[in-house]
């Protein structure tokens, strides 16, 4: 955990830096020789030097190959193009579960699960690097090449050929002309727009992964098999997840994302209220619980990466996986508060993902909206929607004055 933090901290920035795909391999890389290291380790020490660094490749790949769909799928596909991907996490949570099931010695076990990423690594040199992060970069001429290379893999090689560096810097003229040369994490509470959705989207990371390891920690205690809850609870994302992109694509994310960690926090304290004997029940309430927050954390990422504009895409990816790390570190504490009081560690896992869903209503909607590629396109939004909501606001006190208006009159008369 300590180490997915740290690499969602510096990682996260540095793709911003150098570019989506170059974090990609360098963390497919790291990811494989720290792993099959962490295999052969002599001594604890070294071990957990081993998985520090293996978790920090973790969050550098992930953040990155978010970063690269959702800046390289077009809008109306992105969504179902983010649940395919977490419907492949999910797989790889199940086969986890398999993979412990059959291989009950850990050192063969972290060898099996590690040395596939050198077959990752290979073919990723494969990747097409963002365009949108190219440009914005200052490496137009790189862009050309990459967009029409895509272009030929599309079967439009004629359309592809027409572009060059001269059309580009013409399309993104604007947004070219108000970019930093550089930015920074203090660029996520520099500006008032910026900073109300980082303080939110925090709230959320931070209620997702806490909420999901309290239950997590807490399947030895269900009166199942670990390995066949492992499985169950991998099971139930791919339900989670098709409903969530349909709710995404249809009604949106902002209203997907509060239902989902508000169902969640809910059914996590009706638990309490079922006696222990009751184990399948409680066994399934803590599944859907598990579906709702897988459901939350589909939404949340996708959702993350359409709120924050490109330069610092990455870089605010980087930090809501890091509040979810924390989450993560702070989980096991939660759990101690049942030395003092037994039901107070699932109402603080219920609580939580309550607010936080409260919270995420105060988001705007990013459905069917472009991604922002400036700060100053963001605050410029924001400044549209508060003086329109000003403006319907203004018109409905007149709307109501002038009916009081009318009642007084016919009062009189």
């Amino acid at each position: 955990m300590a180490g997915v933090l740290f690499g969602a901290l510096v990682l996260g920035g540095l793709s911003d830096r150098f570019g989506r795909k170059a974090l990609v391999l360098w963390s497919f890389l790291q990811m494989s020789v720290t792993g099959t290291c962490a295999a052969f380790s002599p001594n604890y020490i070294s071990y957990c030097v081993f998985r520090f660094l293996s978790g920090m490749a973790l969050s550098g790949f992930g953040l990155s190959i978010a970063c690269l769909i959702v800046e390289w799928i077009p809008t109306r596909y992105r969504t179902i193009t983010i649940a395919m991907t977490g419907f492949s996490y999910t797989l790889g949570q199940i086969l986890l579960a398999g993979l412990a099931y059959s291989i009950r010695d850990w050192r063969w076990l972290q060898l099996a699960v590690s040395a596939p990423f050198f077959l990752f690594l290979f073919y990723s040199w494969w990747f097409a690097e963002s365009a949108r992060w190219l440009i914005l970069a200052g490496k137009a001429g790189r862009a050309v090449k990459v967009l029409q290379r895509v272009a030929r893999v599309n079967g439009k090689e004629e359309a592809g050929s027409g572009i060059t560096t001269e059309i580009l810097l013409s399309n993104m003229e604007n947004e070219l002309s108000t970019i930093k040369s550089s930015y920074t994490i203090s660029d996520l509470v520099r500006t008032p727009a910026i900073r109300h959705i980082f303080f939110c989207l925090s709230m959320v990371w931070f209620s997702v992964s806490f909420s999901y390891y309290g239950l997590a920690m807490d399947l030895q205690n269900f009166g199942v098999s670990i390995y066949l809850i492992q499985v169950i609870f991998g099971a139930v994302d791919f339900p989670a997840k098709v409903v969530v992109t349909i709710t995404m694509s249809y009604i949106g994310r902002r209203f997907s994302l509060a239902s989902f960690l508000i169902v969640a926090g809910l059914v996590i304290i009706a638990n309490i209220f079922v006696p222990t004997e009751l184990q399948t029940v409680r066994t399934a309430l803590a599944v859907i619980g598990k579906g709702c927050l897988s459901a939350a954390f589909n939404c949340t990422f996708l959702f993350t990466t359409e709120l924050y504009p490109t330069p610092i895409r990455q870089t605010g990816l980087g930090f809501g996986s890091t509040m979810a790390r924390v989450g993560g570190i702070v989980a096991p504490l939660a759990k101690m508060l049942e030395d003092y009081y037994s039901v107070l560690p699932p109402v603080v896992y219920g609580v939580v993902p309550i607010l936080s869903g409260i919270t995420a209503c105060f988001l705007p909607e990013t459905l069917n909206v472009a991604l922002p590629d400036t700060i100053e396109e963001v605050e410029s939004r924001s400044r549209k929607k508060k003086e329109e909501a000003t403006a319907a606001a203004h018109e409905k006190i007149l709307l109501q004055s002038q009916e009081i208006e009318k009642a007084l009159f016919k009062e009189a008369c």
